[in-house]
Formats: structure tokens, sequence, C-alpha cells
């Protein structure tokens, strides 16, 4: 794959750089640049191959250690077996999206001017270790006893987690946008996700059916394990080749931080509405830790079902990225973003349906977090549209902004846990799947920014006709 896709940016660069001119007249004078040109082709390829393999070796090995915590299934098991209730539970939603859109907010202009976003990168994974390994003691020194000092101990550690993975995702954005080339970022996705997904159910289908049993979880280890694999992680980034940037910004009150990005969406018509996809799309997520509560609850599935649903959650998101990665590449990420919101408001539906099925619907309740899978996929791809749309020295500002619309929503998760404890399943994830259907409606409002690319036009615009 990697050779394939060697052969492939060639090609590009094939087209960037002319070749030399045949007419004797010119050589003479134009040989040196010529020769300067191509040794600088060279270097960027060269350069540019060394880190796709890098970051997709990354994002791998980060993936193993993330199906050991999966947001959906594991940690909101851990705090159910701690004797957190409907609206605790939705209280790890609005964690998660509070660390992932002020943390980048905050730290935007930071990450801008830094010459290189590799450090800050480095930096995160090894805090994100650190949280876990601390989780990991914690549960071998008290054995994980239900108390409301461990659910509080839990929440402020998972709630450093999410800062840390929130200036992380920043970080891994900007590098992306800086390092990989728009067309790559789709086969990019694609060779991470897959291979990614594949080491993570190997080792996620070994390990967990010893540390899950149909009534208890050895959470001890699942943290080490996380803990462990992002550690690695830290020493994978260092190997990143990158130039160095020579950005400046003022500093600005953190009052301004807000006015960066109405003024974002007020010159930016196109990303306004992207805001509005995301915002509604974020809905979605407000209800990973419930799905797993519906099967348990109502279906009376246990807990060991958790190994499972990991798997086929992963596969899921494997499985998506042989078609999205590519697709993107050719078509450009809007379209992938209309096909994956749209199933996602598949996935609430097919739970309820499960639901209303008793023992059929316990069968195949498997089948929801397939499409669940799909979730960080969408996100990507939201991702590496706002990469487009926004010129690289803005990044770090868009991705910041895209990050607090995606958070919008999620406020309203505790209420939303509420809400399942007094009404139950149906209200809720009918609702939210009327949201996110609105946010499939607004992708149609949408720009195609990649005839714009300056690459290879007349690729761009025979995929875009193909398309």
């Amino acid at each position: 794959m990697a050779g394939l896709w060697c052969d492939d940016y060639n090609e590009v660069m094939r087209s960037v750089v002319p070749p030399p001119s045949t007419k004797n007249s010119y050589s003479s004078s134009l040989a040196g640049d010529v020769s300067d040109g191509e040794e600088q082709a060279a270097r960027a390829e060269a350069r540019e191959a060394r880190n796709f393999l890098v970051i997709a070796l990354y994002q791998i090995v980060m993936r193993i250690g993330w199906i050991f915590k999966t947001e959906s299934i594991v940690m909101p098991a851990v705090l159910d077996s701690l004797g957190g209730a409907g609206w605790l539970r939705g209280c790890l939603p609005l964690l998660n999206r509070l660390g992932n859109s002020l943390a980048p907010l905050l730290f935007a202009r930071r990450m801008k001017i830094m010459r290189r976003k590799k450090w800050a990168l480095a930096a995160c994974m090894a805090l994100m270790s650190a949280v876990f390994l601390a989780l990991s003691g914690l549960w071998f020194a008290t054995g994980g006893v239900a108390t409301a000092w461990m659910r509080a101990s839990f929440l402020l550690l998972y709630t450093a987690f999410f800062i840390c993975i929130g200036i992380h995702q920043l970080a891994l954005g900007t590098l992306q946008g800086k390092l990989i080339h728009a067309v790559h970022r789709g086969r990019l996705m694609l060779f991470s996700n897959v291979i990614g997904s594949i080491a993570a159910i190997v080792c996620a289908w070994y390990l967990l059916r010893q540390w899950l049993t149909p009534d208890t979880a050895d959470f001890r280890l699942i943290f080490l394990f996380s803990g462990a694999a992002f550690a690695v992680c830290v020493g994978v980034s260092l190997l990143l080749s990158e130039p160095a940037d020579h950005y400046r910004q003022a500093r600005s009150p953190l009052r301004h931080l807000f006015s960066d990005v109405r003024r974002t969406m007020r010159e930016d018509a196109n990303f306004r509405r992207l805001m509005g996809v995301a915002a509604l799309f974020g809905s979605s997520i407000m209800l990973f830790p419930h799905y797993q509560a519906l099967g348990r609850d109502v279906l009376g599935i246990s807990l060991d079902a958790i190994i499972l649903w990991v798997v086929v959650q992963n596969a899921g998101t494997g499985a998506f990225s042989l078609v999205a990665g590519p697709l993107a590449d050719r078509c450009g990420n809007r379209l992938v973003l209309r096909v994956s919101v749209l199933a996602i408001c598949v996935c609430p539906l097919a739970a309820l349906w499960c639901g209303a099925l008793g023992e059929t619907g316990k069968a195949w309740y498997w089948a929801v977090f397939v499409l669940v899978g799909l979730t960080p996929i969408t996100i990507r791809t939201l991702m590496n549209y706002t990469l487009e749309v926004a010129e690289p020295a803005e990044h770090p500002r868009y991705l910041s902004a895209l990050s607090l619309s995606l958070a919008a929503p999620i406020f309203f998760s505790p209420l939303m846990g509420l809400l399942v404890d007094v009404a139950g399943f149906a209200p809720v994830f009918l609702g939210v799947t009327v949201l996110v259907f609105g946010g499939w409606l607004l992708t149609f409002s949408l720009a195609e920014p990649r005839h714009h690319l300056p690459e290879s036009p007349d690729a761009a615009v025979s995929d875009e006709a193909a398309c």
C-alpha cells in the first residue's frame, strides 16, 4: 500500500515540477534552476512519504490503546461499576466535548506560533498516558470500590484526559494539514484505520476475554494497557520530519478568543454552515454512554458482551474507511460527510428497533456498534474538510472553532441522561435522530473546495466528473 501511495505521489510531483526543457537555447541557462527544483521536489516527496508512514503508525498504535477505553462502551461501563446514575453517565460526553473544544480554543494561538507542532503532540500523549497509568494505580490500590470519592476521582482524572486529547487533536490535525497533501489525507485515514482496527481487534479479542467476565471486569489491567500504548505513541511522534514554522500572532485577552470564532463565522459563510453540520452531528455523541445501557438494561445483555461490541465497532471503523478514504481523495470530503452523517441517523433507530424485538434484538444488538464505528470517520472528515477550506496559517483557529461547534450540544448531555432515567430511551433517541438528520440536510449547502486545489488540476476535474 505504501508503494502504491508513493507511485501516485510521484505522478502528482511530476505535474507540479515541469521536466527540463529540450530546447538548447534554454537548457544551459535553466539547468541549475531545474536541478534545484528537482532536488527540492525529491526532498519534499521523501519527507511526505516518511511523515505519512509515521503518522499512520502513530494512529495505529493509538487505536490499539483506544479500543480498551472506548467512549461508547468501556468507560460508561466503568462508571456503571462505580454506581453511576444515568445523569452521571451523561456527564462523560459533556466532559469529553468540553476538553475537546475549550482547550483547543485556548491553545490555538500557541499552536500556530510553535515552530514545531510535534512537541505539543508528544507532550499531550505523554500526559494522556500518565492519566491512564494513574487510573490503573487507583484501581490496584482500591479494587474499584463503588464510593462517591472513587466516582469523583475517576471523573477528575478523565477530565484531565479530555483536556489533553483536545489539544492533541488540534496538534494532530494541524500537523496533517502541514505535512500531508489534501489529496492524500483520505488514504492516510484508510491506511491507519484499517490496519489500526485489525491490530486493535486482535489485541482486544485476546486480552479482554481474560479481563472481562459476565459479572466482573479487571479495569486495572485495561487501564494499564491503554497507558502503555499511549506511551509508545510518544516515541513514534518524535520520528516526524517537520520543518519549522515562523508564524506570529499577538496575544489577545480571553474574551477575544470567542470573538475570533464569531469573526470566523461572520466572514466565512461556508464554514458557518459546516459548524452547523458539526453541531447537529455532535448531538449523536450524547448517546454514546446510553447504547451499552440500553443493551444491558432493556435486553439484559451481560457485561462480557463488551468484548464483541468493541470488536465490531472498530471493525466498522476499518471497513467504512475502505470506502471513505479513497472516496474522499477522489471525490472530496463533502460527499463522504453526506454519506456518513446520514448513516449516523440510522444508529439510534437501530438501537431502539433491537430493543423492541426482545430476544431477536438481543442477538443482533452488536450491529448497532458497527454503525457507531462511523463516528470517528465523520469527525476526521469534518477536520479534513476544514483543512481544505482554511489557509494553512489559520488551521489552528478553524480547527478550534470546529471543535467548539462539535461541543455545542453536549452541554445538554447530563440532562439527556436524566431524561433517559425519567422518560426512557425512545424519546431521547428519536429526538437526536431528528437533529442529526437536520445536519445531513445542511451538508447539501456546503461548497466543494477540491477543484480549487493547485496541484494536478486536470486530474481534479476528471475525478469530479467521475463522482
